[in-house]
């Protein structure tokens, strides 16, 4: 039984969440956090740019965009970090492409997270280890040792009436010692524990709202498995619906909104379970920094990424910023790429319990982590 909890409780006292949120579509990194002070940006987009009077002000040169407000607390409580001209070295535009590269970390087999857990040299992962919340399981996650996929806890059960079949499956695999009876006492400790929250009504605390879209409802049920202490290690949502090349604000509001609602209730409701949770937001490439006739914008490079959490140095937008004049663009006219996404996950991946082992996770690329912690 031992054995059994010190794997339902991830790693006991010093237990850690890592959960991966992906905006699928390419956010636009320009209008999310606008380079306030950049004339460049002006000049680029005079009828989409985010005025400097309605910006969330950061640090004298970058604003949020006003319906991302609902992370000012965060950031002014130096929880959450900003990184702007991130991104991968693939320059195809190609969603499909982009976002493959960037979730299996390089070209090689399998997802980065699914190569992170693996590298933990950890006895067992127990059943919910890993978390999709969707429909299927991310690119980033192939290879995990484990991986779960639900939309709700409801979808981690045997069944109505079950008890019998437990019962009988608990006797099956009491008497016996290999592997595949460890891992089944572990999924039935599991499911009991998450009968235990289903029987439950939720509650999130401090005041926390969550919207009612599926990111929201996916971010409330993270919530709801770090605090039963279920062994989460990680966990992956996907806020899509961001590729708009017409009416960006139309298309692109209503995703910033839900964004913004989603995280700032998961940081209010964790309370002090940021403290071991870190959240980064990635996309897989930006958009033009031009816009175009159409009120929109085109397939670009650079974006941004957020990182919250517990032990992070946030309140700050790291990573160098290239400008925006017309001889430091790339292409047909994109924010350069200064930032390798790699290099941000590198340090949050360290802290959750990586090691020297980050070669295992980003074969063939050299990491220069960024310091978001000091």
């Amino acid at each position: 039984m031992a054995n059994v909890q010190s794997i339902l409780t991830g790693n006991g006292d010093q237990r850690q969440t890592l959960v991966v949120v992906f905006l699928r579509g390419g956010a636009d990194g320009l209008n999310l956090v606008a380079p306030l002070d950049d004339d460049g940006y002006y000049r680029a987009r005079p009828r989409i740019a985010i005025g400097r009077k309605n910006a969330v002000p950061l640090d004298g040169f970058y604003g949020l965009n006003p319906l991302l407000q609902a992370l000012e607390p965060a950031y002014k409580d130096g929880a959450l970090a900003i990184v702007h001209a991130a991104g991968s070295e693939d320059d195809t535009r190609s969603h499909f492409e982009a976002q493959d590269l960037m979730e299996h970390g390089g070209i090689t087999g399998g997802g980065w997270l699914g190569r992170f857990l693996r590298a933990q040299n950890r006895s067992g992962s127990g059943p919910l280890a890993a978390v999709a919340l969707g429909k299927s399981i991310p690119e980033c996650l192939r290879g995990s040792p484990a991986a779960t996929v639900l939309q709700s806890l409801d979808d981690f059960s045997l069944g109505n009436d079950c008890s019998r079949l437990t019962q009988s499956l608990a006797r099956l695999y009491g008497a016996q010692n290999d592997v595949l009876a460890s891992a089944g006492r572990d999924t039935l400790e599991a499911i009991q524990r998450v009968e235990q929250l289903r029987n439950t009504q939720y509650q999130p605390a401090h005041g926390a709202d969550y919207g009612g879209d599926d990111f929201s409802r996916g971010l409330l049920q993270i919530a709801r498995l770090i605090k039963a202490r279920v062994g989460l290690q990680a966990a992956s949502v996907d806020l899509g619906g961001w590729d708009s090349h017409f009416s960006q604000s139309l298309i692109m509001d209503p995703q910033i909104t839900r964004l913004a609602k989603g995280l700032s209730a998961f940081y209010r409701d964790l309370g002090p379970e940021i403290d071991h949770t870190t959240v980064v937001v990635m996309t897989e490439f930006g958009r033009r920094v031009e816009e175009n006739s159409a009120f929109g914008t085109d397939h670009g490079r650079g974006s941004v990424m957020f990182v919250m959490g517990g032990g992070i140095k946030g309140g700050r937008v790291l990573g160098k910023w290239p400008g925006l004049s017309r001889e430091v663009l790339e292409g047909p006219g994109d924010l350069p790429v200064t930032t390798n996404y790699r290099n941000v996950l590198a340090p949050i991946l360290q802290r959750h319990g990586a090691g020297d082992r980050l070669s295992q996770v980003f074969p063939e690329f050299t990491v220069a982590p960024l310091p978001l912690y000091g």
